[in-house]
């Protein structure tokens, strides 16, 4: 039985890669509140997801989140790779404090989290659709690493832009 700190209520037009990665998820947890990173398994992930994820590290310090890993279409979409820097300074989104607010939302209710905001990217030739993110937890209680998911989908430059 699914717990109510776990449900997210999707938008019929939300992407099937969206879903699979957050029922993928719910798997992983089995009857924990959320699971560990080392359950994450990248060969047992559902189709097509695997290169629009990002591992965000939850640290200790004034960096707060930091990219530990980030899929090739994420670095694609952005237009650089941000691994090992801090989510202040490679953060993609409308602004920092709407990055920030993201990420403190799931460590705070321990909850994933889906943001349907739509995100264009610099170069005119993205749009990110939705962001799922899910939380990790080594002990159990505290998140200390927050699974990613982006879905974008290509669009073609205006010659306007």
């Amino acid at each position: 039985m699914t717990a109510n700190f776990r449900k997210i209520v999707f938008p019929v037009t939300c992407h099937p890669n969206t879903r699979a990665l957050y029922e993928y998820w719910l798997a992983k947890c089995g009857s924990r509140r959320m699971p560990t990173r080392s359950d994450i398994d990248p060969t047992d992930m559902p189709r097509g997801v695997l290169p629009g994820i990002c591992i965000v590290e939850v640290v200790l310090d004034e960096r707060r989140y930091v990219y530990r890993l980030v899929g090739t279409e994420d670095v694609e979409v952005r237009g650089k790779d941000p691994t090992g820097q801090s989510v202040i300074e490679g953060f993609f989104g409308p602004s920092v404090d709407d990055v920030l607010n993201s990420y403190d939302r799931v460590v705070s209710t321990q909850a994933p989290f889906l943001d349907p905001t739509h995100f264009k990217a610099p170069s005119g030739r993205y749009v990110t659709e939705e962001t799922l993110f899910l939380p990790l937890s080594d002990d159990g209680n505290t998140v200390n690493k927050i699974l990613v998911f982006s879905q974008s989908r290509h669009m073609r430059k205006s010659a306007a832009a």
